[in-house]
Parts: structure tokens; C-alpha cells; sequence
């Protein structure tokens, strides 16, 4: 059986179809699978486990009969979906890693993370990262209202819209020392996240040692899934 790793599904209800490939991936692939594994923005925004949207209803309906059918599924936050918190879990069976969790599959010692982490030449995002990811921050952000979190979060996107926009495509990619720091400190030599929606396969020089870095691509127009089965694995696009 192989384990899946997916990333920057992005679900809203304005993309209906992002939805329906997403949640036929559910049905039909993830059932199949011994483990999914979830690297961040599976929501384009997450302003709480309270969100009444049906859209999001529905997903966390189909994730909760994955997850009882016997496929364990990990969801990790992204800089989107943040908010994600226990009921979410309780509602879907999901259990929530933590950004650059370590897990350990055929033999191999693989650091997981979205990977926002790593871009560091962005450094206004860097600080804003480091705001909104403070849980006295999501502490208070919990205690608004829905309508005041879902204001918020318009502003957010649109902020967020402007930001990409007048930001170097460069700036907004990784850091390449600071993914070999990264995986030296965690003592790995593969290492797989999403965030920069560049999806491919990278070789580093880790000191001695050689590394292997697997970016997941986002669902804006397919699908995008690494598929590992013992020794072997691939980085796939799923046609929509």
C-alpha cells in the first residue's frame, strides 16, 4: 500500500470544482491508501471550527468517513487554515501535526512542514507569520465573532493578493541555505513540503551527505499528490 502526501488544496466555495476533485480524491485514491497526509492550506481560509459553510460541511463529512474506514489522515495548518482546531479533529477524524513533524516510513527519516517556514527572503511575511501563528493571537482571534473573523479574513486575502503581486517570484520561494539548515537540524535527508505551488523534485548537499527535497503542487487547475510505496515513490498531477 503506499501513502499519499497532498498540500494547498485551497477549498472554498468559489471553486466548486477544486471541491468535487478533491472529494472524488477521497472516494477513490485516499481509500486505497495506508496513510494520508495533509502539508497545509487544505481550506483557502479557516476562520474557525465554528464556520457553518456547507462547502467545508461537506469535506469534513467525507474526510470523517475516510478516517473510519480505516485510513489514518494527518492535517497540518498552513498560512491559510491556521485556525484548524480540536473540534475540527472531532468531526473528521483527522489528527492535527505539528509544522516540521518528523516521520519515519520504509526506513527513511522524513522532516514534513508547509514550508512558508523556509521561505525567509520574504520578510514581511516572515513577520506576519510569527504574529498570527502566537497562540495568544489565535487566542484572540477565537474570541471575535464569526462575521468579525470572516471581515477579517477578506482582508487578509486581499492583503495577502497584494502582497504576491508586488513581491519578487524569487523572494517568495525558498531559501536554499535555509532548507539545508533545516534539514541538518533535524537530521534528515528528505524533506517534503508545499506553500510555493512549485511542484518538483530537488537534490541538496547536506555537508557530506545528499538530500532530497519533494515540493507538492497546489489544486487551483489539477490535482497534486506524491505517492510513496516502499522504495519507490512520484511526484503525480492529477488531471481535473
Amino acid at each position: 500500500m503506499n501513502t499519499l502526501f497532498i498540500s494547498d488544496i485551497h477549498l472554498n466555495g468559489q471553486q466548486p470544482e477544486i471541491t468535487e476533485q478533491f472529494l472524488a480524491f477521497l472516494s477513490r485514491e485516499a481509500r486505497q491508501a495506508e496513510k494520508l497526509y495533509i502539508l497545509g492550506d487544505l481550506f483557502e481560509f479557516w476562520i474557525g471550527d465554528d464556520d457553518p459553510d456547507p462547502t467545508y460541511a461537506r469535506v469534513q463529512a467525507e474526510l470523517k468517513s475516510l478516517t473510519r474506514s480505516g485510513v489514518p489522515c494527518y492535517v497540518m495548518h498552513g498560512n491559510r487554515d491556521f485556525l484548524l482546531g480540536k473540534e475540527f479533529c472531532k468531526r473528521t477524524g483527522c489528527q492535527l501535526l505539528q509544522d516540521g513533524t518528523v516521520i519515519e516510513l520504509h526506513g527513511q527519516r522524513i522532516l514534513l512542514c508547509h514550508g512558508d517556514v523556509l521561505c525567509t527572503d520574504d520578510v514581511a511575511y516572515q513577520r506576519l507569520r510569527r504574529i498570527v501563528r502566537n497562540p495568544l493571537t489565535q487566542g484572540l482571534l477565537r474570541l471575535l465573532s464569526l462575521k468579525q473573523r470572516q471581515r477579517l479574513a477578506c482582508r487578509m486575502r486581499t492583503a495577502s493578493q497584494k502582497h504576491t503581486q508586488q513581491t519578487m517570484s524569487s523572494i517568495m520561494d525558498v531559501n536554499q541555505q535555509a532548507v539545508v539548515q533545516y534539514m541538518q537540524n533535524t537530521q534528515v535527508q528528505w524533506l517534503i513540503h508545499g506553500h510555493t505551488h512549485r511542484p518538483h523534485i530537488h537534490q541538496h548537499v547536506l555537508g557530506p551527505d545528499k538530500g532530497t527535497r519533494i515540493v507538492l503542487g497546489d489544486w487551483y487547475q489539477q490535482g497534486s499528490v506524491l505517492s510513496w510505496s516502499n522504495s519507490e515513490y512520484e511526484l503525480l498531477s492529477l488531471p481535473r
